[in-house]
């Protein structure tokens, strides 16, 4: 197993990999499930539209295995009921399991009541599939906002240990600007500690720019995501970086929607898969429990440390169907 180390630089043939270990995050939902194409799509459509997601993360469980490179597949409810092989194919490649909640709705867009019930059947589902507990909790589209800091109560009382759903930025569908950037322990209005790894983010002169993956990493030149990312490290601190499936997908199904829901969904969808390998190249990465537990902020109780060491035995095939407190080279 690699180390974690804290802040130099190794040489390796034609490169330089900084040797902090960053989270290494994917959201698993379809291309038709994505906000920005809410549009065109309901949810009563998607038994009905081409289903992608198991194929696509099959590609990126085989880039990962290149690199000995191991993730947390924050695993939506709907998709993990349709796919519990591919659930299990994540956890046995030794990848981390969490919750990305059921069915991708906003959560500001939801009541308290059902919010619990969707993210308690996510849990469960994904329970019964890896025999383990889930601990681990990320909202769609990152919508724990001040609109929606009840959630983190919930998470808690549910018996979720850590999130990563908060992002300290401006945007028109989620943020909490002025929140902490870095890991850390906040405390819920109801007195509960959960660690947080917010999404990374930059700091400009009087800008906090995202830089934490997904629709940022294609639209950035690549070479500035590499800059800005390492200068998180250079810092002292690890970053997490975020992608989905259908981002190494660009021969998915063309929606009707807005021009700029459609720049922000199909930008640069041929060059995504290139420019993570070049990532996992520059940066090691590892699960989030792994980087929160030795930033200090998660305590390593048996569950967790489980994902260190050995994923479980291979079952029989199947078909595949603001009130905040602080408390490489492939083989």
């Amino acid at each position: 197993m690699l180390s974690i180390g804290f802040g130099r630089e190794k040489d390796v043939p034609g490169e330089q990999v900084m040797t902090m270990k960053n989270a290494l995050t994917v959201d698993v939902e379809d291309y038709f499930q994505v906000a920005a194409l809410a549009e065109a799509v309901s949810t009563d459509d998607w038994s009905s539209m081409e289903y992608r997601v198991e194929a696509n993360t099959d590609r990126l469980l085989a880039l990962f295995d290149r690199y000995d490179t191991r993730a947390t597949f924050f695993t939506l409810g709907w998709v993990a009921e349709r796919s519990p092989a591919l659930v299990r194919r994540i956890r046995q490649a030794g990848h981390e399991v969490a919750s990305h909640g059921y069915s991708h709705q906003l959560i500001y867009n939801q009541t308290p009541q059902v919010f619990r019930e969707e993210t308690r059947r996510s849990k469960n589902i994904l329970e019964d599939i890896i025999g383990e507990s889930v601990t681990g909790y990320r909202a769609a589209s990152y919508s724990i906002t001040a609109q929606s800091r009840w959630a983190l109560d919930i998470l808690a009382e549910e018996g979720f240990t850590w999130d990563s759903s908060i992002f300290p930025v401006h945007h028109d569908r989620y943020g909490m600007p002025g929140t902490p950037r870095w890991p850390h322990r906040l405390t819920t209005d109801n007195g509960h500690v959960l660690a947080e790894f917010p999404l990374s983010t930059l700091k400009l002169p009087g800008y906090t720019l995202p830089i934490a993956g997904g629709g940022y990493f294609r639209l950035f030149p690549y070479w500035f995501s590499q800059w800005g990312l390492g200068s998180i490290n250079r810092q002292g601190k690890p970053f997490v970086f975020y992608l989905h499936p259908w981002e190494v997908d660009p021969g998915q199904p063309r929606l009707e929607v807005s021009w700029f829901s459609r720049f922000r969904h199909y930008n640069n969808l041929d060059v995504c898969e290139q420019r993570l390998e070049k990532l996992i190249k520059r940066f090691e990465f590892t699960t989030m429990s792994d980087v929160l537990i030795s930033q200090g902020v998660l305590d390593a109780p048996d569950a967790a440390q489980a994902y260190a060491t050995q994923p479980p035995a291979p079952e029989p095939a199947e078909s595949q169907s603001d009130g905040y407190v602080l408390h490489k080279t492939p083989h």
